[in-house]
């Protein structure tokens, strides 16, 4: 099964260029307007690794083929998405799909290229899609968590098994703070748990500044 990674950012940022880049394409069309990026764009890049070419040749093996990563080039995220805004809902629900997210912050000055909150703030740009992710699940798991606990209430195993991930989760969103806390030190057994609640903010994120 291939790993892909989720490029997300706030409009404008380099997120299309950083695609392009890293899987040498001009497959993802970079422009100055909000909302260049609508339907997700997808590439593979292989990962280099110099023991293939040890192993292969111990194994006189015929073909080398290198594992692939695949990166996803997802519409900007916009203040009030986790409510629909701008094109809230594909976004988030385009980020259930990856196992990974690079968070794209905007670093450089440049007058040609709008930014949409008006003013050059990586730190509250990062702040801002936080925030509307953590909202998107908290919104999630109150929904939901209300069933598990009815649920486990009456003896369900499944739900007495999740119910104290859900609960978890729920503490730390309601703190401010994302689910991928809960990674530091997890059980297998937790993860697994985790990873079936689909949370936006339980995918670890690689932050790249432009």
């Amino acid at each position: 099964m291939g790993f892909k990674c989720g490029i997300v950012g706030l409009p404008n940022v380099g997120k299309s260029t950083l695609f392009n880049a890293l899987t040498r394409t001009a497959a993802a069309q970079a422009a100055n307007y909000p909302f260049c990026t609508i339907e997700p764009n997808t590439g593979e890049v292989a990962v280099p690794d110099p023991r293939l070419q040890k192993i292969a040749t111990i194994g006189k093996s015929k073909e080398i083929i290198p594992t692939r990563i695949s990166f996803v080039d997802i519409a900007g995220l916009v203040r009030g998405a986790s409510k629909g805004e701008g094109l809230g809902n594909q976004f988030l629900a385009n980020i259930r799909e990856v196992d990974a997210i690079v968070h794209v912050l905007r670093c450089f000055e440049d007058d040609d290229i709008t930014h949409v909150e008006g003013r050059i703030d990586p730190v509250a740009d990062a702040e801002t899609v936080e925030t509307e992710l953590m909202l998107a699940d908290l919104e999630s798991l109150e929904r939901r968590i209300v069933q598990f606990r009815k649920r486990a209430a009456g003896k369900d195993k499944e739900a007495m098994a999740v119910l104290p991930m859900m609960e978890a989760a729920l503490e730390l969103l309601q703190a401010g703070k994302p689910t991928r806390f809960l990674l530091n030190g997890i059980a297998p057994e937790d993860l697994r748990i985790l990873q079936g609640l689909n949370l936006l903010t339980s995918h670890p994120v690689l932050y790249v500044c432009n």
